[in-house]
């Protein structure tokens, strides 16, 4: 099938907040291509949509970006260009793609993950909860677009019309006579034809595939053991590297003694990396000594055995403490303001009641199970990477410019991926990988201790939160006035604020769902040496909890009901109010609990779904917390698998309660003091409470489905605390409400 020209480029009217930017079906279909003997159905974005879901300032480094192949024995192949990290993409495409060709998606061939991401349309990433929304209409339209030409090529085999055809299971049947033709035989003749441009796609009520249970394809693989991670990557004649990092922020080497390292079994070469003048954007500021060798351990071994004189960075003065100490006097002054609604001032000031609290989150790592890592091999003429990434185009770009090269000649091996909540979609460990492979001529494996992650992460930003809010004579809330000071992330990575507003740092907090009069929401972003970076649900994870546990500091002190007082708030948010007063049904809202026992909740939207929990508390004598219990009810539009929802909705709260219940980052002398899940506890089996998840019907705008379980559970707790003890949860982790000790009432 010959190609169309690209049609011209559309105005960009996408919505921000929306990665399915406005298209017409005809401005889809770039084109089908023929391979072999097989079919193969392309799709095309037009350039504007390309900047919405890549945020890329760079346009022309995009090309084609997906296809559908059909083969001529009827296989059909889905290229995903996404990372499988346990959101089930790899599952969810050949369903899409399925529904509307009418196959089988167990029959589905998955290629793989793209080599070359400059080659394609779109840029290679995963995250922001994106992966199916942002291609749930392509392929469903590739799927559709298949169909139709299958149908019409056996339409002309038959010489009926193609409307008294339909496709079932890999077949085009006619409808009177029951003649079948299978995929196969058709795709040569079907490639010949002209494309459709505007196949119709199913109604909901029609779906045989979607909102469907489907098995994940990734499971046996990684039971079985031979699901491949970055981490089991071996390539003939490498070497492996442990790097020894400055302890403090932006730390450079001023002497350093290797002779017992060099002196080592397997040792290859140690050498001093300054890692501050790196050409990679990403890579974090500081040096690092490195140890090359012949086996991981020969490499750990030899740098455990080196002595280091490190000289501080400009992150050395910071501490915890003065950190907040600092964040609490810029609270007292004028922010950005990131929204504005009637006279938050005036109404506060002639509130009959004002009240006011502080709230402050911690920095949080990742903490993924498996740690950084990367592969490369860096030749004269290329670079290969193997890598579990989510930033496939941003690893190509730094392993380029570390190895010299045009990125074009750099192929990514996408691996899967053992946990990456944001913190693999930056490119520091592929630049280190890169750089020491040029620097050895051989393939190189750097791989990061469980410490390295912890001490060397892209932070979930630490705020420090103000909050004031009026109630009427009659006890209606009347005000709202919310200034956030934190770390920004923007600012950490070097760019502009736009209008003086680092987005990430506000949402969850600007976009306050509930009818208030007068609302006021400031900001003030604070630039430090320590690195920030994107943390699963990014800046809903934490100004839903400050928010939502704010709100029902007012309800109690309005003397109303919290979910009830929500619910007049959210009077024109039929979503929000879907989410919260099904997740209070199910959870049993106002009927009394077992002795001991406290109910909290909380609803937030977050990537484009709304999500709303009921947490079941008690507490032990001296203060400790115990979740027994966490009902969850999502919205997210469309659905397309239920167990990967069910799944991801799970592994939010998991992720989420650990953070609120332990997580804590905390710097002394420009160094984090945690290093393991000793002193960075997550959620053990033993304490995992039991988790009921529900989803809404719903054929409203698609939401994402990776982040939007974790902002509702900390202040789902930290309320159920509240309604046991009467004293807010103002500060995270709970933990350290609890070693002062939590009194009951």
């Amino acid at each position: 099938m010959r190609a169309e020209p690209a049609p011209s480029v559309s105005p960009d009217t996408a919505s921000a907040a929306d990665p399915r930017p406005a298209v017409s079906r005809r401005d889809f279909l770039k084109a089908g291509t023929t391979v072999g003997a097989g079919l193969t159905i392309a799709f095309y974005l037009p350039p504007a949509m390309v900047r919405r879901l890549a945020r890329s300032p760079d346009p022309a480094t995009l090309a084609p970006n997906g296809w559908v192949h059909i083969g001529a024995d009827g296989v059909v192949t889905v290229t995903v260009d996404k990372s499988e990290m346990g959101q089930g993409v790899t599952t969810a495409y050949p369903m899409l793609v399925a529904e509307e060709l009418e196959v089988d998606p167990a029959t589905v061939r998955l290629a793989d993950t793209p080599e070359n991401p400059a080659a394609w349309v779109r840029r290679m990433g995963t995250g922001g909860s994106s992966s199916v929304r942002s291609s749930y209409d392509l392929l469903r339209k590739a799927g559709a677009t298949g169909r139709l030409m299958l149908i019409a090529a056996a339409a002309g085999e038959w010489g009926v019309a193609p409307d008294a055809c339909h496709a079932d299971a890999g077949y085009v049947v006619h409808s009177a006579s029951g003649r079948r033709l299978a995929y196969g035989a058709l795709v040569a003749k079907a490639a010949t034809l002209p494309v459709p441009s505007d196949p119709p796609l199913k109604r909901p009520e029609e779906f045989r595939v979607l909102g469907r249970r489907v098995p994940r394809r990734d499971t046996p693989l990684k039971v079985n053991g031979s699901a491949r991670f970055g981490i089991d990557t071996r390539v003939p004649g490498m070497l492996y590297a442990s790097i020894e990092r400055a302890p403090a922020f932006g730390g450079t080497v001023r002497r350093v003694d290797d002779a017992r390292a060099r002196a080592m079994p397997g040792v290859r070469r140690v050498s001093v990396v300054d890692w501050s003048a790196d050409e990679s954007r990403a890579a974090r500021a500081g040096a690092g000594v490195a140890v090359v060798a012949d086996h991981y351990w020969q490499a750990l071994t030899a740098r455990r055995a080196l002595t280091v004189d490190w000289a501080p960075g400009a992150g050395a003065p910071l501490e915890t403490e003065t950190l907040r100490e600092r964040f609490a006097g810029l609270a007292q002054q004028p922010g950005v303001r990131a929204r504005a609604v009637g006279d938050a001032a005036g109404a506060l000031a002639s509130a009959a009641r004002t009240i006011e609290a502080v709230y402050e989150v911690p920095y949080l790592a990742h903490a993924p199970m498996e740690p950084m890592n990367c592969t490369a091999h860096v030749r004269p003429d290329g670079c290969d990477v193997w890598v579990s990434t989510q930033g496939q185009t941003a690893a190509q770009q730094v392993a380029a410019q570390v190895a010299g090269l045009r990125p074009e000649q750099v192929r990514v091996h996408t691996t899967y991926l053992g946990g990456g909540f944001g913190r693999r979609s930056e490119t520091d460990f592929v630049a280190e990988a890169v750089r020491l492979s040029r620097e050895t001529g051989a393939p190189v494996q750097v791989i990061w201790t469980r410490e390295d992650d912890i001490r060397h992460d892209f932070y979930r930003p630490t705020t420090y939160n103000r909050f004031r809010a009026g109630l009427d004579a009659n006890g209606v809330l009347s005000a709202w006035s919310h200034h956030i000071v934190g770390a920004s992330i923007s600012l950490s990575k070097h760019r502009e604020l736009e209008n003086g507003i680092d987005g990430s740092l506000v949402e969850g907090a600007a976009n306050l769902p509930y009818a208030i009069p007068n609302i006021l929401v400031e900001q003030t972003a604070v630039d430090l040496a320590i690195p920030c970076g994107y943390w699963r649900s990014v800046g809903s994870s934490h100004n839903a909890y400050v928010t939502e546990c704010f709100f029902d500091e007012v309800a109690h002190a309005a003397a109303k009901d919290p979910y009830e007082l929500r619910r007049g708030l959210l009077r024109d948010q039929p979503r929000h109010l879907g989410v919260l007063d099904e997740a209070a049904e199910r959870a049993g809202w106002g009927k009394p609990l077992a002795a001991g026992r406290s109910r909290g909740i909380a609803v937030a939207e977050a990537f484009g779904s709304y999500v709303a929990e009921v947490a079941e508390i008690s507490l032990t004598d001296d203060g400790k917390c115990r979740v027994h219990r966490v009902v969850c009810v999502v919205d997210c539009g469309p659905t397309v698998n239920p167990d990967t929802i069910e799944a991801q909705m799970q592994g939010g709260i998991v992720y989420g309660l650990s953070a609120a219940l332990y997580g804590d980052i905390t710097i002394d002398g420009g160094r984090v003091r945690q290093g393991n899940f000793n002193d960075y506890p997550v959620l053990r089996m033993n304490e995992m409470p039991h988790v009921e998840v529900f989803i809404r019907p719903s054929r409203e705008k698609q939401g994402g489905i990776g982040e939007p379980g974790v902002p509702p559970i900390a202040p789902a707790v930290c309320n159920a605390i509240l309604s046991a003890t009467g004293s807010p949860v103002r500060r995270l982790p709970i933990v350290r409400s609890g070693k002062s000790g939590i009194a009951m009432k």
